[in-house]
Protein backbone atom coordinates (compact mmCIF):
# COMPACT_ATOMS: atom_id res chain seq x y z
CA UNK A 1 0.00 0.00 0.00
CA UNK A 2 1.53 3.33 -1.02
CA UNK A 3 1.32 6.34 1.26
CA UNK A 4 1.93 10.03 0.75
CA UNK A 5 2.13 13.05 3.08
CA UNK A 6 -1.27 14.47 3.99
CA UNK A 7 -0.37 18.00 2.86
CA UNK A 8 0.80 16.66 -0.52
CA UNK A 9 -2.36 14.57 -0.89
CA UNK A 10 -4.66 17.51 -0.08
CA UNK A 11 -2.86 19.62 -2.67
CA UNK A 12 -2.71 16.82 -5.27
CA UNK A 13 -6.46 16.14 -5.14
CA UNK A 14 -7.25 19.86 -5.30
CA UNK A 15 -8.71 20.41 -1.83
CA UNK A 16 -6.24 23.29 -1.43
CA UNK A 17 -4.93 25.53 -4.19
CA UNK A 18 -1.31 25.43 -3.03
CA UNK A 19 0.75 22.99 -1.03
CA UNK A 20 1.72 25.74 1.38
CA UNK A 21 -1.98 26.39 2.07
CA UNK A 22 -2.46 22.67 2.81
CA UNK A 23 0.63 22.75 5.01
CA UNK A 24 -0.70 25.80 6.91
CA UNK A 25 -4.09 24.13 7.43
CA UNK A 26 -2.39 21.06 8.90
CA UNK A 27 -0.21 23.20 11.16
CA UNK A 28 -3.29 25.16 12.32
CA UNK A 29 -5.08 21.96 13.35
CA UNK A 30 -7.74 22.07 10.63
CA UNK A 31 -6.86 18.60 9.32
CA UNK A 32 -7.52 15.30 11.08
CA UNK A 33 -6.62 11.82 9.85
CA UNK A 34 -8.71 9.01 11.35
CA UNK A 35 -9.80 11.36 14.13
CA UNK A 36 -6.28 12.43 15.14
CA UNK A 37 -4.93 15.92 14.47
CA UNK A 38 -2.43 15.61 11.61
CA UNK A 39 0.91 17.28 11.10
CA UNK A 40 1.77 18.04 7.45
CA UNK A 41 4.12 15.04 7.28
CA UNK A 42 1.51 12.50 8.44
CA UNK A 43 1.27 9.69 5.86
CA UNK A 44 -2.14 8.81 4.42
CA UNK A 45 -3.09 5.74 2.47
CA UNK A 46 -6.14 4.16 0.88
CA UNK A 47 -9.05 3.65 3.27
CA UNK A 48 -8.14 6.42 5.72
CA UNK A 49 -10.60 9.18 6.66
CA UNK A 50 -9.41 12.77 6.39
CA UNK A 51 -11.46 15.58 7.99
CA UNK A 52 -10.69 19.06 6.65
CA UNK A 53 -12.10 22.26 8.18
CA UNK A 54 -12.17 24.85 5.42
CA UNK A 55 -14.10 28.13 5.08
CA UNK A 56 -16.44 27.32 7.99
CA UNK A 57 -17.28 23.86 6.64
CA UNK A 58 -15.93 20.44 7.60
CA UNK A 59 -15.33 17.98 4.78
CA UNK A 60 -15.06 14.26 5.46
CA UNK A 61 -12.97 12.58 2.76
CA UNK A 62 -12.12 8.90 2.38
CA UNK A 63 -8.79 8.31 0.62
CA UNK A 64 -9.11 6.03 -2.43
CA UNK A 65 -5.90 6.85 -4.32
CA UNK A 66 -2.70 8.59 -3.24
CA UNK A 67 -1.28 10.65 -6.10
CA UNK A 68 2.00 12.33 -5.20
CA UNK A 69 1.69 15.01 -7.89
CA UNK A 70 -1.16 17.38 -8.66
CA UNK A 71 -3.65 15.78 -11.01
CA UNK A 72 -6.47 17.08 -13.19
CA UNK A 73 -9.88 17.77 -11.72
CA UNK A 74 -11.47 14.66 -13.25
CA UNK A 75 -8.75 12.39 -11.85
CA UNK A 76 -8.77 14.21 -8.49
CA UNK A 77 -12.50 13.54 -8.09
CA UNK A 78 -11.81 9.79 -8.27
CA UNK A 79 -9.00 9.93 -5.68
CA UNK A 80 -11.40 10.36 -2.74
CA UNK A 81 -14.98 9.76 -1.67
CA UNK A 82 -16.66 12.77 -0.08
CA UNK A 83 -18.83 11.68 2.88
CA UNK A 84 -19.54 15.22 4.10
CA UNK A 85 -23.09 16.59 4.03
CA UNK A 86 -23.88 19.11 1.31
CA UNK A 87 -23.17 22.74 2.23
CA UNK A 88 -26.03 24.77 3.61
CA UNK A 89 -27.45 27.20 1.10
CA UNK A 90 -26.42 30.76 1.79
CA UNK A 91 -29.27 33.11 2.69
CA UNK A 92 -30.28 35.09 -0.35
CA UNK A 93 -30.28 38.81 0.26
CA UNK A 94 -31.39 41.23 -2.40
CA UNK A 95 -28.55 43.32 -3.75
CA UNK A 96 -28.61 46.92 -2.52
CA UNK A 97 -29.64 49.44 -5.13
CA UNK A 98 -28.04 52.86 -5.51
CA UNK A 99 -30.83 55.43 -5.77
CA UNK A 100 -30.95 59.19 -5.90
CA UNK A 101 -33.74 61.44 -4.84
CA UNK A 102 -35.98 62.64 -7.67
CA UNK A 103 -35.03 66.08 -8.91
CA UNK A 104 -31.52 65.92 -7.43
CA UNK A 105 -29.96 66.66 -10.81
CA UNK A 106 -26.77 65.20 -12.18
CA UNK A 107 -24.42 63.57 -9.71
CA UNK A 108 -21.40 65.61 -8.74
CA UNK A 109 -17.88 64.24 -9.04
CA UNK A 110 -18.01 63.30 -5.36
CA UNK A 111 -21.39 61.57 -5.82
CA UNK A 112 -20.03 59.67 -8.84
CA UNK A 113 -17.05 58.40 -6.83
CA UNK A 114 -19.33 57.26 -4.03
CA UNK A 115 -21.58 55.46 -6.53
CA UNK A 116 -18.57 53.74 -8.11
CA UNK A 117 -17.30 52.62 -4.69
CA UNK A 118 -20.78 51.35 -3.82
CA UNK A 119 -21.03 49.35 -7.05
CA UNK A 120 -17.57 47.82 -6.49
CA UNK A 121 -18.63 46.88 -2.96
CA UNK A 122 -15.99 48.94 -1.19
CA UNK A 123 -18.20 50.56 1.38
CA UNK A 124 -21.25 52.47 2.13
Amino acid sequence: MSTVRVDVWLWAVRIFKTRSAANAACAAGAVRVDGVMAKPSRPVGAGMLVHVRQRGRTRELEVVETPSKRVGAAVAATAYVDHSPPPEPSPMRPAPVATREPGAGRPTKRDRRRLDEFRRGEGG
